[in-house]
């Protein structure tokens, strides 16, 4: 070889290393072979160019060249290093790719166990931890996946997958995702699914505004991102902001017109707006699109429920709990829909089952009266029962097998008062039989119902608390059996029991929502030190129509200048055990003064069913 050839050969080798490291190993690899053909007895040469092959992918190739320089003893010791280390490489890349293959096929196990054995031989594959994570994330080890994807960053900071999956992986099991997410998007400012799930964190966490700048984000890395566009529907339509919401909805169905929850969300926007029939035909695209889109089906039955179509909406409701058998919203909404349509029992049954779904999460605020009944009750029930803030506790209510009402009240002339009263107002003592007053005083003490808390020092047990159990629905359809001229052809929309505190007083002036009101009390008699007061005041003069329930509710000082203005007069009744007040809803009432002994037993409780709708029964005078 002249020594020309040598230095021709030594400068391919400097461009071709130089080439390879600035433009990548496949551009610097004609130099190197170049050196090699000039200059075949240098083996670093060899070694350059067999390092390029296996950095273009050609790991097979290299190893074999390099072997064949080894046998000519060409840099025998770095060259057999060389050969060991690219049959390790190559085995570890058809062991990932095996891994890679089976994971993306499902086989869960055999991918984990591949993965094991690539990260066993190199520690430092950053894709590989990742991956395996996801598998292991996938077999429900949540805690280990997040230290390999923990690791897979401390290798490679600027992953921006390792921290979107360790955000998805901490959000799993409860933890703060936000600065993964963070994380993720800093590294890749156009990872649309990082700043999506980045906006779901922000909106559990209460940040909604941030929550929706992360949607925005996301649909401008990918603008057809549609449930991005349905999230970000979702904040403005809960921050009142309809038509925004609507534009949202409608660019989500732009990119994916079968999508159920943009139709059902869309659906909601149009029924806030008043477009009711515009709302209904969107909830029907929802579940055509997805038939077992059971929010969509729950939807239809509320608007159908709000419009009294009640057997469109019980139809729609139980479509829904056919697939989510817990949904709580369709629970709740057929249990007041069939009790509207005269099923009380069963009503009763689902707003119960609602109810043992929510109790935990309906325990009201921790004010300090809560805190003394609970912990009255708790003493009273005893250490072998639930505590009054776990899971829902029930005592028997069950129906009795015989009447639950007093046959022996004088029913006719109790409904000639009602017919010529003015106002329409009765009182029946011995309203239930023993045997149903000692039943509800039962039910009422042991269970763990009390869950809407009032500053003003009372607590409420509304249906969807509990408080709808057997027994009251028996009472509820014997009351309009026993007394058709007062009930006629009012259903029952509501019912409550409030239990008091003497201390903090009672209900302040108001008027509800119905036609008839019937509100009875069972604490027994010796539980009150002033047998004169204790019960209700009832007003001669109603609440005006154009009134609505938050006016009459609210504003009880308005009430009080409207009654003042009108010249009213009130009939206080007394407290007494087992006592029925049955009123028009539409006068004005409030819990008169009490004075009643301490003691959990002692606690003035009352219940309230409320029949009828009141627009219809002022029409009706």
């Amino acid at each position: 070889m002249r020594n020309g050839d040598s230095e021709q050969a030594a400068a391919q080798y400097r461009l071709g290393i130089a080439a390879g490291r600035e433009r990548g190993a496949r551009v610097g690899l004609p130099h190197l072979k170049a050196a090699i053909e000039l200059d075949a007895a240098r083996g670093d040469y060899w070694l350059a160019y067999c390092e390029a092959l296996a950095a273009c992918g050609e790991t097979a190739t290299a190893i074999a060249v390099a072997e064949g320089a080894r046998q000519q003893g060409l840099s025998a010791g770095a060259m057999e290093a060389l050969i060991a280390r690219l049959c390790r490489e190559s085995d570890i890349a058809a062991t990932y790719s095996q891994a890679v293959k089976d994971h993306g096929e499902g086989r869960l196990q055999q991918a984990a166990a591949a993965y094991r054995k690539v990260l066993d031989l190199k520690p430092d594959f950053a894709e590989a931890h990742v991956n395996f994570a996801s598998v292991l994330q996938a077999q429900g080890g949540v805690e280990e996946a997040i230290g390999h994807f923990r690791h897979a960053i401390a290798l490679k900071p600027d992953f921006a997958e390792a921290h979107y999956n360790l955000g998805n992986a901490l959000s799993a099991v409860g933890h703060d995702p936000l600065p993964a997410y963070a994380a993720a998007v800093a590294a890749r400012p156009d990872y649309a699914e990082a700043h999506y799930n980045r906006g779901i964190a922000l909106e559990r966490a209460g940040r909604q505004q941030e929550a929706a700048q992360a949607y925005r984000a996301a649909i401008k890395a990918r603008p057809d991102f549609a449930a991005a566009h349905t999230n970000l529907g979702v904040l403005l339509f809960a921050a009142g902001d309809m038509d925004e919401a609507l534009a949202a909805y409608d660019a989500a169905l732009g990119a994916n017109p079968s999508s159920a929850a943009a139709h059902s969300n869309k659906g909601n926007a149009l029924r806030a707006k008043g477009a009711l029939d515009d709302a209904e035909n969107a909830y029907k695209r929802a579940v055509g699109a997805e038939p077992r889109f059971a929010e969509g089906h729950n939807h239809l039955g509320d608007l159908y429920r709000a419009g009294g179509r009640l057997e469109e909406a019980i139809a729609s409701y139980r479509a829904a709990l056919d697939i989510k058998p817990d949904l709580a919203g369709a629970l709740y909404g057929l249990g007041y829909a069939l009790t509207e349509h005269g099923t009380i029992g069963e009503g009763f049954a689902a707003l119960t089952r609602h109810a043992a779904l929510r109790a935990v999460s309906e325990s009201g605020p921790d004010l300090p009266h809560k805190r003394l009944h609970d912990q009255e009750q708790r003493i009273y029930l005893g250490p072998a029962k639930p505590d009054p803030l776990g899971p829902l506790w029930l005592e028997d209510g069950g129906r009795l097998a015989g009447p639950a009402l007093n046959c022996g009240n004088d029913i006719a002339a109790i409904e000639r008062q009602w017919e010529s009263g003015k106002p329409q107002l009765v009182v029946i003592d011995d309203f239930l039989t023993e045997e149903a007053l000692t039943g509800l005083r039962r039910f009422c003490w042991g269970s763990t119902i009390w869950r809407e808390v009032y500053e003003k020092g009372y607590l409420g047990a509304f249906p969807e608390h509990g408080v709808a159990c057997p027994l009251l629905a028996q009472i509820a359809d014997e009351l309009k059996k026993m007394y058709r001229k007062i009930f006629l052809d009012h259903p029952l929309l509501q019912l409550w029991a409030f239990k008091y505190e003497s201390r903090l007083g009672g209900i302040p002036l108001h008027a509800d929502f119905a036609a008839v009101n019937v509100n009875f009390w069972i604490t027994p008699d010796e539980a009150n030190r002033n047998t004169e007061h204790g019960g209700l005041v009832v007003w001669d003069v109603p609440a005006p129509l154009d009134w609505n329930f938050e006016k009459y509710n609210v504003d009880p000082a308005a009430g009080g200048n409207f009654l003042a203005a009108k010249d009213a007069h009130a009939t206080i009744v007394p407290h007494r055990s087992n006592r029925a007040v049955i009123f028009d809803s539409d006068l004005f009432h409030e819990t008169d003064s009490i004075d009643f002994k301490g003691g959990y037993l002692n606690r003035r409780i009352n219940l309230t069913l409320l029949y009828g709708r009141r627009a219809a029964h002022m029409d009706a005078h």
